[in-house]
Formats: C-alpha cells, sequence, structure tokens
C-alpha cells in the first residue's frame, strides 16, 4: 500500500508548509512529486539549521520529492514547466493568488489543455472574498479564525504551538486529491481543487462558533483544561508532578469518585452531579480534586486511576516525547546526513514504510531537463 501512488506525476509549485504537506503524502504513498524551486529554494529551506544544517521543517514535508529549479517567469524555464504539466496528473500550488495566473498557470487554462489534470490551489484566505489577496501565515490565521482566542491561560490568548493552520489545511488539499483522482478513475476526468488556511481552520472551530450562534457565548480559555467537559484537564499531585485526567461520562465520574478520590459522597453532591454542573462549578470541583491529591505521589494516583479505568496522561515536554516508549521513528537521508524522525502516522498491515531522501536544491534539475527536453 506504500506504493499505491506509484506511477502517477504530481507536479508542485510549492513553498512554505501547506502545499509540501499534501505533496509530501502523496510522495509517501508512492508518486512522483516533483518540486519546483527558486534558485535559492523553498524559503522554508531557511527556517532554521537543526537537523544536520537544514531545516527542520524541510526534512519533515520533503522527503522523497525530486527538487527542480526553474525561473518560471524565463520563456525557456515556464515552456519546460508547461511539458511537465501536460505529462502530470496533479498539479499543486501555492503562490500568492493570481500569480499562478499571470504566469500561465492558472488552473483554468491547465485544465481546459490537460482535462484529465487535477489542479490544486492553495492559499490563505480563498480564491475570492475582501481577504483574498491578504498575505496570510500560520499565527495571522489562528488569530482570524478566533482559534488563538480559545487557546491559552484564561488570562491571554495565546498560539497553538505547531503550525495548525498550515497543517489542517494540507490535510484537508491531500484528502481532496485523493478524492479527485477516485472521481477521475470513474469518469476520466480531472477536477479542479481550491483550499484555504482559512476554510481549514474555520473548519476546525465549528463546535467553539456553534456555541456562539446558539448558546450565545463561545467558550473561555481555561488553560490545560476542557471547556466544556469537568474534570478534564491538569493536576498537581503531591510529588510535583501533574497528572492529565479525563472523565467522559457519569459512569467514569462515580468510579473516580469512589476509587480515585475515595470520597464517593462528592459524586451525588448537588454541585457535581451531571457534567453541566461541574462546569458550573469547576473552581470548587478542582478544589476537592486537589486536595486529594495532594497527598499522593504519582505512582499511587496511577495505580488508583487505572484501578478505577480512568482515562489519564503526563504533562510531557518535548524531552519527553523524545524517549516516549510509543514514539515511532524513521530514518531519513537529507543533503546534509541521516536524520531520525517521526515515522508517519498511518501503517498498513504486512508493509513497512521507508521513507525517500530529501532533496538538494536542484539535485533533479539536469535529469528533468534532459527528460522533458
Amino acid at each position: 500500500m506504500a506504493g499505491a501512488l506509484e506511477g502517477l506525476l504530481v507536479v508542485a509549485l510549492e513553498q512554505a508548509v501547506a502545499a509540501p504537506f499534501c505533496t509530501s503524502r502523496l510522495a509517501d504513498a508512492g508518486a512522483r512529486v516533483i518540486k519546483i524551486e527558486r534558485e535559492e529554494g523553498d524559503f522554508a529551506r531557511g527556517y532554521d539549521h537543526v537537523v544536520h544544517g537544514e531545516s527542520a521543517y524541510f526534512v519533515w514535508l520533503n522527503r522523497g520529492k525530486e527538487s527542480l529549479v526553474l525561473d518560471i517567469k524565463e520563456p525557456d524555464d515556464s515552456a519546460l514547466l508547461a511539458r511537465i504539466v501536460a505529462s502530470a496528473d496533479v498539479f499543486v500550488q501555492n503562490l500568492a493568488p493570481g500569480a499562478a495566473e499571470r504566469a500561465g498557470f492558472g488552473a483554468d487554462t491547465l485544465r481546459a489543455r490537460h482535462p484529465r489534470l487535477i489542479t490544486c490551489d492553495i492559499s490563505g484566505y480563498g480564491e475570492d472574498g475582501p481577504y483574498r489577496d491578504m498575505k496570510a501565515y500560520d499565527l495571522l490565521v489562528q488569530s482570524e479564525t478566533a482559534l488563538a482566542s480559545i487557546t491559552g491561560a484564561p488570562e491571554s490568548p495565546g498560539r497553538v504551538g505547531v503550525s495548525v493552520a498550515d497543517i489542517a489545511c494540507g490535510m484537508y488539499a491531500h484528502a481532496a486529491v485523493l478524492q479527485a483522482l477516485y472521481e477521475r478513475d470513474r469518469t476520466g476526468v480531472g477536477r479542479g481543487i481550491q483550499v484555504s488556511l482559512f476554510d481549514a481552520l474555520a473548519d476546525w472551530m465549528t463546535v467553539p462558533l456553534l456555541h456562539y450562534d446558539y448558546a450565545g457565548k463561545a467558550p473561555q480559555r481555561v488553560g490545560l483544561n476542557h471547556p466544556s467537559i469537568a474534570p478534564y484537564g491538569a493536576y498537581p499531585v503531591g510529588d510535583g508532578r501533574d497528572v492529565v485526567l479525563a472523565i467522559q461520562n457519569e459512569r467514569e465520574w462515580l468510579a473516580f469518585c469512589e476509587k480515585v478520590l475515595e470520597r464517593p459522597e462528592v459524586a451525588v453532591d448537588p454541585r457535581f452531579s451531571s457534567n453541566p454542573a461541574r462546569v458550573a462549578n469547576r473552581p470548587a470541583l478542582d478544589a476537592v480534586i486537589g486536595e486529594v491529591f495532594a497527598g499522593l505521589d504519582r505512582p499511587l494516583l496511577v495505580a488508583r486511576l487505572q484501578d478505577a479505568r480512568i482515562a489519564f496522561g503526563s504533562l510531557n515536554g518535548v524531552a519527553d516525547l523524545s524517549t516516549h516508549a510509543q514514539l515511532r521513528r524513521m530514518t531519513v537521508s537529507t543533503p546534509s546526513g541521516p536524520a531520525a524522525t517521526v515515522a508517519p502516522p498511518v501503517r498498513w498491515r504486512g508493509d513497512e514504510f521507508r521513507a525517500r531522501p530529501v532533496p538538494a536544491v536542484g539535485q533533479h534539475s539536469a535529469a528533468i531537463r534532459r527528460e522533458f527536453g
């Protein structure tokens, strides 16, 4: 299954995160991905130099691709790209809105020439609307979609610590491309796809938005707690470490009170006898839990949680993740040496994934120029 897309050609006029995320997953599935770069390379190559001198973002999102350096404003390079696209199954681009059209590689133009071609245009705010021409980066979109307003501690908003706007957009684009490929198998005709960072995160914000639209109040920032479920969050233990626990239903709440708190009367306290009541009385609830947890060390608390079959986890740092017993890693070749990175989350039974190398800038230019004339 790791080679399910083998034989497909994807042309990626891409940079940064969202589009490379999409095409990296197509490459993982066996597609040939030709990545078009400027002479100086995708600017994500310069985000940092932490992986043997290579960018962490670039290593993560560009394995298995071929790098072709082009200046599409130059007639010869533009003609070469046109010849490559003529053989392609998928064309993905995330230039500024209108830039691909001005260069002669707009979706409508390409699909008129090549009806089987699937085009995927990735943008910040979409191809129309009043925000069409605004620059869009992850933090800006987290702010515009109100994600930042519900993230962080009560006293101030916060950014989600990874580029979720780009990642969400890339995931939706990947799914849409696969859907279009499946449709093309039935119809013989390609499809034009548009995905934006704003639309992707707006979809993720559906539940808070529905709370606001229909209940008149958006979820408040509650730090390491759930805004509408309690108890569901991080609690300090007597030995100084935090445990994150989650109660999902009244059966679990009863077991938590009886076996973990060893205070069954708390379960029927009117302030805590239903989830809405517990959320409304969260400070009092946290005080009860905190009083019990302060007298326990972590091993004893974990034993009680396991006995009661209560979901829990540790409040880990990145150093803890690095040595986590459940973390799966793989080795990826980069221009500067092998890198141990996270293995893909999807596993296919009976098939071991083997990552293809991360390309240097223009590594495949000469070969691709010879191939396409």
